[in-house]
């Protein structure tokens, strides 16, 4: 079994900063790809930011500048520095991994976090 922990939602007023934290627990031999995706009230879940194993990244369009995705391999960890918060960006907050692990038979899993809630005041 694998699980992902998310960790550092809140509130915070616009213009503030927050950081996700994302960590994987279980038998992982190998993470692939790293995502956060946002799901805020009426709205679909959308992909915020992806990392792959090695490191290239890419962005939603409202994240681009504001938000850095970041991993670190030995720790099986992600992270989502979010600064200049806006209240567009309340929602949700779920992390996704590509793993490969779990319990024997061994092989490649998708994982999703419980979700953190981000709320931003305005």
């Amino acid at each position: 079994q694998v699980q992902l922990v998310e960790s550092g939602g809140g509130l915070v007023q616009a213009g503030g900063s927050l950081r996700l934290s994302c960590a994987a627990a279980g038998t992982i031999f190998s993470m692939n790809a790293m995502g956060w995706y946002r799901q805020a009230p009426g709205k679909q879940r959308e992909l915020v930011a992806r990392i792959t194993s090695g490191g290239s990244t890419n962005y939603v369009d409202s994240a681009k500048g504001r938000f850095t995705i970041s991993r670190d391999n030995a720790k099986n960890t992600g992270y989502l520095q979010m600064n200049s918060l806006k209240p567009e960006d309340t929602a949700v907050y779920y992390c996704h991994a590509e793993v490969f692990g779990g319990t024997w038979p061994y092989r490649n899993l998708e994982v999703w976090g419980q979700g953190t809630l981000v709320t931003v005041s305005s």
